[in-house]
């Protein structure tokens, strides 16, 4: 189970090469750094949902591996259905990707568990790379311990990319799926729907099967099309 769990969101896609860093490239250097060769470094990655901090963490993970490095991606969101024990097993990593590590602060039990793994890099001395939307200094940890280690860790922001970064992005997406994103079309998604990555890549996902089962190509005419048959579907 716990397998799967994490199998389900190493994404082929998630690599540096494929993350539009705009603002960001001094952190997504520094995190490629680490990936290549992981030591002795621990490193907080903050900012708001949708910045692409899970994607960072896995591009982390495949940069890793690719330089014949043990590398771990734990997403905490997913394994706390799990219990505490699916941290027990995840120990002997060169790299520890923790996203999302702002669920279980504040956990008392989740917070043992989690420093246990910490402790383990640490002693071995290996690379620790954590995920929040917070730094570390504003989260109400449980354990004195755990929380004065990753108060001195690198602290890496992150930053929301602007439209045109957002239309790039965009384009990557459709490009990794084989198709071609016009720029008016991406405009068109910017002024019509939430300017949050999270949301477009979603929108862009359904629009992609749509295109795919009508054989279309994605321009705002038949963006208008398929919004006018979900609505039309969700009113009968």
């Amino acid at each position: 189970m716990q397998q799967l769990a994490l199998a389900m969101r190493l994404r082929e896609r998630a690599t540096f090469d494929a993350f539009v860093a705009g603002a960001n490239d001094s952190a997504v250097a520094q995190l490629r750094r680490i990936a290549r060769d992981p030591r002795a470094t621990v490193a907080w990655l903050w900012g708001a949902s949708g910045v692409g901090k899970s994607h960072l963490l896995q591009a982390c993970c495949a940069e890793a591996s690719s330089h014949q490095r043990r590398a771990l991606y734990l997403p905490l969101s997913q394994l706390l259905s799990l219990g505490t024990e699916a941290l027990e097993a995840w120990q002997g990593a060169d790299l520890l990707a923790l996203d999302e590590l702002d669920r279980i602060i504040g956990q008392r039990d989740w917070e043992r568990a989690l420093f246990a793994l910490y402790r383990d890099a640490e002693e071995r001395g290996a690379a620790v790379i954590a995920s929040a939307e917070q730094p570390p200094q504003e989260l109400p940890f449980a354990l004195a311990d755990l929380r004065s280690r990753f108060a001195a860790a690198l602290l890496l922001p992150l930053q929301a990319l602007d439209e045109a970064g957002q239309r790039e992005a965009l384009r990557r997406r459709a490009q990794a799926r084989g198709l071609e994103l016009p720029a008016a079309t991406a405009r068109f998604l910017q002024r019509r729907f939430r300017r949050e990555l999270p949301t477009l890549y979603t929108l862009l996902d359904t629009l992609d099967e749509a295109a795919l089962q009508a054989q279309r190509r994605l321009t705002v005419p038949f963006i208008r099309q398929v919004l006018a048959q979900e609505l039309a579907a969700r009113e009968e």
